[in-house]
């Protein structure tokens, strides 16, 4: 799978990875087939009963983990079903010290609804809340400065789908982000 090769790319060797809202934890099974150097935990509010890691409940705001627990905390198309991202983001820079996050800027015309389509054809037959709560992209860079993060590296142009879907899909709408606490 093309997401799991660009984001074991951004993990730094032997890390201990925290994946917030996991899902089935696929991603992170293809992840660490390609880079068995890692340690993948995942938690998710809800567990599904069957999955390619073990996954922990959680209820969606408080990540019940010591402080520095973890080199990083992943979120992958995850803060967007949040009422509140930056209640996460800030438990996420406490855990951890190295935040990734595959998420959507909801920037120029019919993002939103774009976004909103793309979201229900991939979350709704899972139960998983849809808030639709995208942000732009000066408003990541908002909550990136309110908690003091730096971002390492930013990718706009992941290439995720084939063509016709890119046309539509892939304009700038996703973004990867590793940022340093």
């Amino acid at each position: 799978m093309l997401l799991a090769d660009k984001l074991a790319a951004l993990l730094p060797p032997r890390a201990r990875v925290l994946d917030v809202g996991c899902g089935d934890g696929l991603i992170d099974s293809l992840i660490t087939t390609h880079r068995p150097d890692l340690s993948i935990d995942g938690i998710d509010v809800l567990v599904r009963a069957n999955t390619y890691i073990q996954v922990q409940e959680f209820d969606g705001v408080n990540v019940r983990y010591p402080d520095a627990s973890f080199d990083v905390v992943m979120f992958v198309d995850v803060l967007h079903h949040t009422k509140d991202p930056l209640a996460l983001l800030r438990e996420a820079s406490r855990v951890a010290n190295t935040i990734l996050i595959k998420d959507h800027f909801r920037d120029g015309i019919l993002a939103d609804q774009t976004l909103r389509f793309m979201d229900w054809v991939g979350n709704a037959r899972h139960g998983v809340a849809l808030t639709y709560n995208y942000w732009s992209k000066s408003q990541w860079n908002d909550a990136y400065k309110t908690l003091s993060l730096k971002i390492e590296c930013l990718q706009e142009r992941l290439n995720l789908y084939p063509l016709p879907a890119s046309w539509l899909f892939d304009r700038r709408l996703q973004f990867i982000a590793r940022l340093k606490v």
